[in-house]
């Protein structure tokens, strides 16, 4: 059998760990009806992936996003149990106690989403305690919108300009997700990725479409504008991207600092 080859990459490849009832699952377009379930076991997924080679898991707690409230907590402390690698967060983070108890269970960074459009105070006290390191801002977005509430309420908010108030208040780094690739794998929306990047400065973890090697190689090119790290979701699963071939290389650019 032939040996496939490394590709290589200046981007973190994040493998994403999305949570539902206990199990790891993908959501097609973040619908709650078009579930497919890969693992019941996240703990023995979170292993996997570290066996592999991943630098950071990218970890979702659905039924917090749906709910408003952290509900996954015994996978999150089985994952936290089973693997060394940073782990960001995000779904349900509604308090600071919320967050708290996720940082005191062993999350490296916490990703604000919903909360940033609804009580933008609670996020202003996170990143005063917590800094933009550890505080990172989750956009999702519906045709240049962004959307809330585990994507199923739309805002009149524009992406560009809401990123850039929370850039103004500390945020460093953005999870960009296009809500109509994601779990679709049908290639990131790089004239969206491009322009986000450009347009607001930040940080930019991109999220959303990669069905391959050929979505990283074009991801790369934006690596310069400081798109430096991607989550991969579906294309890990189904093995059209495998993530023990991934291997990092130097930056083209200076890369921003990475915090966790």
């Amino acid at each position: 059998m032939a040996v496939q080859a490394h590709l290589d990459t200046p981007m973190w490849v994040l493998p994403a760990i999305d949570l539902r009832d206990g199990r790891c699952v993908r959501l097609l377009q973040g619908r709650a009806d078009r579930e497919t379930v890969y693992s019941t076991d996240p703990a023995a997924m979170a292993r996997s992936f570290a066996a592999a080679g991943a630098a950071m898991l990218h970890v979702v707690d659905l039924d917090g996003a749906f709910h408003g409230h952290p509900a996954n907590l015994s996978a999150l402390r089985a994952i936290r149990a089973a693997v060394s690698l940073p782990i960001e967060l995000g779904g349900g983070l509604r308090t600071l106690e919320d967050m708290q108890r996720m940082l005191d269970l062993g999350v490296d960074s916490l990703i604000l989403g919903t909360l940033a459009v609804r009580q933008p105070g609670i996020v202003e006290e996170a990143l005063s305690r917590y800094s933009g390191a550890r505080v990172q801002l989750g956009l999702d977005a519906r045709e240049g919108k962004v959307a809330v509430s585990g994507w199923v309420e739309d805002t009149a908010l524009d992406a560009v300009d809401f990123a850039r108030q929370w850039k103004a208040r500390g945020i460093e780094r953005v999870i960009f997700t296009d809500i109509a690739r994601d779990g679709a794998l049908q290639g990131p929306n790089l004239p969206a990725i491009r322009a986000f990047a450009e347009r607001t400065g930040l940080r930019v973890t991109a999220s959303g479409g990669v069905s391959g090697a050929e979505d990283l190689d074009r991801l790369a090119e934006l690596e310069p504008l400081g798109v430096d790290r991607v989550i991969v979701g579906k294309a890990i699963y189904e093995g059209a991207l495998p993530l023990e071939r991934i291997r990092p290389r130097p930056p083209r650019g200076p890369r921003p600092a990475t915090g966790v």
